[in-house]
C-alpha cells in the first residue's frame, strides 16, 4: 500500500508518497513523470516519514542545507539507479553536466562512453525531485534543460542554493 501526503513549497504543490516508513516518491503537481511510481491502491495519510519529509523542506525552503537525509526506497533499472547514486552525491549549491555523469558511469561499468542523453532519460525519470537532486543536473553548455519540475523551477531551486548560476541559462525553447 502506497500512502501519500501533499506539501506547501515556495515553488508550487508537491506530492510525497512512501510505503509505510521510508519514501518513494516526490513530485511537483503536474510535473512530468507525475508520481507514475505509485501503483495500485494509495491514500492520503499523515505518517511520521511525511513529518521528517516536511522538516527537511523546510530547512531547504528556508535556504539551507538539510543535515539529515529521510529514509529513502528508489526503485528503477540499474541503470537509472547508478545515476541516481551519483545524483545524490553532487553536493548542496554545485551542479555536474549529464556528460560528466555519462563519464562516470562509463567509468563504473569499464566502457569507454556512455550516452549523456541516456543519462538524461535516468535523471528526468528521478521519483524523488529535490532530495535526489537531479535539479543540479545541467547542459554541457550551461543550459538548464531536462528538468521534469520544469526549468523555471530548476533554476530557482539553484538560485536558492545559492549556486554559482554565472554561464547558466534556460534555453529559448523552454526545455
Amino acid at each position: 500500500m502506497f500512502y501519500t501526503h501533499s506539501y506547501s513549497s515556495p515553488l508550487g504543490e508537491l506530492t510525497l508518497a512512501a510505503s509505510d516508513q521510508v519514501l518513494t516518491g516526490l513530485w511537483f503537481v503536474g510535473q512530468k513523470y507525475y508520481a507514475d511510481t505509485i501503483k495500485g491502491d494509495h491514500e492520503e495519510k499523515s505518517l511520521p516519514i511525511f513529518d521528517q519529509t516536511a522538516d527537511w523542506l523546510d530547512i531547504y525552503f528556508s535556504g539551507r542545507e538539510p543535515g539529515f537525509m529521510p529514509p529513502l526506497s528508489l526503485n528503477g533499472s540499474p541503470f537509472q539507479m547508478a545515476v541516481w547514486e551519483i545524483l545524490r552525491e553532487i553536493p548542496y549549491g554545485r551542479t555536474m553536466t549529464y556528460g560528466e555523469i555519462a563519464a562516470r558511469i562509463a567509468g563504473q561499468r569499464g566502457i569507454v562512453r556512455m550516452s549523456a542523453q541516456a543519462v538524461g532519460g535516468a535523471v528526468g525519470h528521478n521519483p524523488v525531485s529535490i532530495i535526489v537532486p537531479c535539479h543540479r543536473v545541467v547542459g554541457a553548455n550551461g543550459s538548464l534543460t531536462g528538468y521534469a519540475g520544469g526549468t523555471d523551477r530548476k533554476a530557482e531551486l539553484l538560485k536558492l542554493e545559492q549556486a554559482d548560476r554565472s554561464g547558466l541559462f534556460i534555453p529559448q525553447n523552454g526545455r
